[in-house]
């Protein structure tokens, strides 16, 4: 993996917690932990707006070759 070098300057109070929540040896480990995370957030935030937007194109309620899907969860609840 390449790495690129950064500096920059933090906030102290958030930085000494960080550390102490993680059990990482570096800044560099922590900052690429913080980073993986925030691309983490960012890829389920994604995935959850395509969720909606498909959701909003084809509605529970709406048939299709199967039957809808509203009816069957009415139906499996109430067994």
């Amino acid at each position: 993996m390449t790495r690129t070098r950064i500096s920059t300057t933090v906030d102290a109070d958030l930085l000494a917690a960080a550390r102490g929540v993680l059990t990482v040896r570096t800044d560099a480990q922590l900052v690429d932990e913080a980073l993986t995370a925030l691309i983490a957030r960012h890829r389920a935030a994604e995935i959850d707006q395509a969720y909606v937007t498909a959701y909003a194109e084809h509605p529970i309620e709406e048939a299709d070759e199967w039957g809808d899907l509203d009816a069957f969860r009415s139906a499996a609840a109430a067994s």
